[in-house]
């Protein structure tokens, strides 16, 4: 059987794959046009966020068997085409599940510290000391939006740091943080607030203007889930009337982002979507989705 990755991934999980008896062919960076004409000679793909597996691909796809995500979100995969043509799609959920809490709690410390002003500033020549001053973690309360694989391990590093934690998810009632609290309950208590959820119809904007407002004035808001839960553009709004304090932002509604107006302020800290890119993770995810795959292929 063939093996198609068109993203890169570790190459222990390539290796796995060999030695399970496939023929692995590995061509990152193929056009859309390029994979359709490509991905009819496999029996399975793997991708990470790049490569986009939609309704056309998995059609084109007649001896497709596999989807396999070296990762968590499932957005740049069609499910229900694969559903439908009886092709398995796996993922990894848990592979980079500290890398992506490690991230959101380094955006917390950069955003309240002012971490990457202070860089840009001191590399520039200035010695901007009295400007960045900032607050503390310890003795804040974290609010957690999903308390899911990323949400948990967030929360275990904020409490450690002194922080309370509390939570709001809809499918988790009650966790060691606690009973999950009505979102207008929790906005108000909260000196941060970490997003931990997929986008979907559910979740579009589910930070907005309304929900800014029942914040405490000098919050900060951290999202390294995906782009399109926070409103970006009443974002904006809160941390240039002072509502928010700061921001530290890995994710956005359109990727790449260039040139966006969040990047004109000096209290946004902000990422290129890399909450995933820490090598243990990235190895982790790599074996594990080589393992899922080779399950479900000696399955068929």
């Amino acid at each position: 059987m063939k093996v198609l990755i068109s993203d890169p991934i570790a190459p222990a999980g390539v290796a796995k794959l060999r030695d399970a008896g496939f023929e692995v062919v590995e061509k990152p960076g193929l056009s859309p046009e390029q994979l359709k004409n490509e991905i009819k000679d496999y029996d399975a793909i793997i991708v990470r966020s790049a490569t986009k597996v939609k309704k056309d691909i998995i059609e084109a796809g007649t001896n497709l068997k596999v989807i396999g995500r070296a990762g968590v979100g499932l957005d740049n995969v069609d499910k229900d085409a694969a559903k439908e043509r009886g092709i398995k799609v796996v993922n990894t959920p848990e592979a980079t599940s500290i890398s992506v809490a490690e991230l959101a709690l380094g955006l917390m410390l950069a955003a309240a510290r002012h971490i990457g002003q202070g860089t840009v500033s001191l590399k520039e020549g200035r010695w901007d000391k009295k400007k960045f001053e900032g607050v503390e973690l310890y003795g804040k309360t974290l609010g957690i939006i999903g308390i899911g694989r990323i949400g948990s391990e967030l929360g275990k590093r904020a409490e450690a740091m002194g922080m309370k934690v509390l939570f709001y998810d809809p499918y988790v009632p009650e966790t060691h943080f606690g009973k999950s609290k009505d979102l207008s309950e929790l906005l108000p208590e909260v000196d941060f607030l970490s997003l931990h959820i997929p986008h979907t119809e559910e979740t579009h904007y589910l930070i907005g203007r309304e929900e800014f407002a029942k914040m405490k004035d000098g919050a900060i808001l951290v999202n390294a889930a995906r782009g399109g839960v926070v409103d970006e553009e009443a974002l904006y709004e809160a941390l240039t009337s002072g509502k928010l304090r700061a921001a530290g932002i890995d994710v956005f509604e359109t990727e790449p982002a260039v040139g966006h107006k969040l990047f004109t302020l000096e209290n946004v800290v902000v990422t290129p979507h890399v909450g995933a890119q820490a090598e243990e993770g990235q190895v982790r995810a790599g074996v594990q989705i080589a393992d899922r795959v080779i399950q479900a292929l000696k399955a068929k």
